[in-house]
């Protein structure tokens, strides 16, 4: 045989496959491997043919024997066995579709090895029929569950009474969902004026604690200069006091109104 393009099965898994799918009966409960190796024998592997041809085709297997009646024919049970094996040789059509091309009249009559090889070639070519068959179950089943569905669905059609208050509720939610997204959209200018805002109010945090450091270190630069005039002149001392509490409170004030717009714009936000 040319190379094959099939999977070659062992003994044992062809004599379980062939036990359960092909042979029936006592052919199925006496059939074993030593009918196939080392030497198959020509008795069980003509079987083996007849009962795929009758699975195929649904070709009894007793039909093969049966012999023309005509009457130059004498003796006609001498005949059975030959007419059997012919027949079934002359039924071997549908071994190509196994991928089997070089079958011949010695395989039914004295099989060797090469039987194990058409039988798993049969073997892989039936096991494509019974997925192909599931396949077209699978089909039909979801064909119809398709035609039901349809059918369904027209059954749930709107009736026309109620068609203007299904598409006042259509508008409705598409108005919702425009509502929606406007709202998204303020949300996130709105978010991002916040974080504008929060920058300005620290970088403005930032300039007035500078401003306050370089205020209180004056402050403490005239403090000083103050102590040393405290005795020449209190009054002087007293007015410069009473500007730096002042100077001092219109920074805290400034830095309140800072901290307090900063609150407004987070809740107006929010």
């Amino acid at each position: 045989m040319s190379e094959n393009t099939f999977p070659v099965y062992t003994a044992d898994a062809i004599v379980n496959f062939y036990r359960t799918e092909v042979l029936t009966g006592q052919e199925a409960k006496h059939f074993n491997k030593t009918d196939l190796t080392p030497a198959p024998k020509p008795e069980t592997v003509q079987t083996l043919y007849m009962r795929v041809l009758h699975l195929l085709y649904r070709f009894r297997p007793e039909c093969h024997s049966m012999v023309p009646m005509l009457e130059n024919i004498q003796h006609p049970a001498y005949h059975e066995g030959a007419t059997a094996i012919m027949s079934v040789y002359m039924r071997r059509q549908f071994l190509p579709m196994c991928l089997v091309y070089d079958f011949s009249l010695n395989d039914l009559l004295a099989p060797k090895q090469k039987t194990l090889t058409v039988l798993s070639a049969i073997m892989n070519f039936l096991h494509f029929r019974q997925q192909q068959r599931a396949d077209m179950d699978r089909l039909q089943a979801y064909t119809k569950g398709n035609l039901e569905a349809e059918r369904k669905i027209e059954m749930l059609t709107i009736p026309p009474e109620q068609q203007a208050e299904a598409d006042e509720l259509a508008a409705a939610l598409s108005e919702l969902q425009t509502n929606t997204m406007h709202e998204y959209q303020e949300v996130n200018a709105k978010n991002d004026s916040l974080a504008e805002w929060k920058t300005k109010i620290a970088e403005k945090t930032q300039k007035l604690q500078a401003q306050v450091k370089v205020d209180v270190s004056n402050l403490k630069e005239d403090i000083g200069k103050l102590k040393s005039q405290i005795v020449e002149s209190p009054e002087e001392l007293k007015s410069q006091m009473e500007k730096m509490r002042e100077n001092v409170k219109s920074i805290k004030n400034s830095i309140k109104e800072t901290d307090e717009r900063g609150v407004e714009l987070q809740s107006m936000v929010q």
